[in-house]
């Protein structure tokens, strides 16, 4: 257990410090599992911690002094934040479910907490992308590459490479099964991804193939010649999926920000832009393309190929990664 303290004592037990006491809550509320959850949660929680300690917040330090008008508070802050354009709308949604879920942690009761994220905020998220999504230069993703190669981070590239060549999720590339892959792409021309998939799509029933080119064998190849000894992906025998979230993929991502890409996600959205426009040839609409107003025919059938390869089952989600139809 986490619990530091008393229940009833400072933050409910968990520490003199609001930032220490939230992710100790989270850890033992979902039991040292699901990292990936808990990761977002504690970061969204360190935003909310800053913003008390700020100017413009109450200058709390103990959970228990946190009630429903100090998240209201919060929330108009984040509100501010969002019509000045320095954030997201699902940005501040995502912020303010975290600190529902870490104050719920915290005090071990579903009392004070704000309601539905957008109902909160008055605004809802479009789903539809607005930034130009980063990694599409390749020069860029080589340099990437080669960093984390230079910093001996060797799965790291082989998953950057098959991300910006396929448009695997983090998931999917981490557990590609890298022998069947290449067999595929060196016979049929095409690969079949179906390991780590989202949502239960996988199997025969649900096929999602991507065409093979030079990039797609050049990642497939790099990755099969850094996955260890006998292991079928790049996940070591020893060691668990989660292992590589924490010592894979956690080091890899200061290298990742430090040549401006946010995250491996973006290198699915690059890959959906340069699909389009092989597609369509027409630059994305996030890139500036006007395909959907020169022929609308062509821009659906480009976003149902996409959404496909991508592995969504609906049309509508490829504008979270190319942009919308304006």
């Amino acid at each position: 257990m986490a619990l530091v303290g008393r229940r009833d004592g400072r933050n409910f037990g968990y520490g003199r410090q609001l930032s220490y006491a939230g992710p100790q809550a989270l850890k033992d509320m979902f039991g040292g599992g699901h990292y990936g959850t808990v990761k977002a949660h504690c970061d969204r929680w360190q935003a909310f911690v800053k913003w008390c300690r700020s100017e413009q917040g109450p200058g709390i330090n103990d959970a228990r002094q946190i009630d429903r008008k100090v998240l209201a508070n919060y929330a108009g802050h984040l509100r501010d934040l969002v019509r000045r354009g320095d954030l997201a709308v699902s940005t501040a949604q995502n912020r303010i479910s975290s600190v529902n879920r870490t104050m719920a942690a915290l005090r071990g009761d579903q009392y004070v907490k704000l309601p539905s994220p957008s109902k909160t905020l008055g605004m809802q998220r479009t789903g539809v992308r607005q930034s130009v999504p980063q990694g599409q230069d390749r020069e860029q993703v080589k340099q990437i590459v080669n960093a984390l190669c230079r910093n001996h981070q060797l799965r790291a590239a082989a998953i950057v490479l098959l991300a910006r060549a396929t448009g695997m999720r983090l998931r999917e590339a981490i557990l590609a099964d890298l022998p069947r892959l290449n067999r595929e792409a060196r016979y049929i021309g095409k690969i079949n991804i179906q390991d780590g998939t989202k949502g239960g799509r996988a199997g025969a029933s649900a096929p999602c193939w991507i065409a093979v080119d030079d990039h797609v064998r050049g990642a497939l190849e790099f990755a099969r010649r850094v996955s260890l000894a006998g292991s079928r992906n790049l996940v070591a025998s020893h060691e668990s999926y989660l292992n590589v979230l924490q010592k894979i993929i956690r080091p890899a991502r200061d290298i990742l920000h430090s040549h401006n890409l946010k995250g491996f996600h973006e290198l699915r959205a690059a890959y959906a832009c340069e699909r389009y426009e092989q597609i369509t040839q027409h630059r994305a609409p996030v890139n500036g393309g006007q395909c959907c107003q020169v022929d609308r025919h062509l821009d659906r059938e480009a976003r149902r190929q996409i959404s496909y390869e991508l592995g969504h089952g609906r049309i509508d989600v490829a504008g979270a990664y190319i942009g919308g139809r304006t």
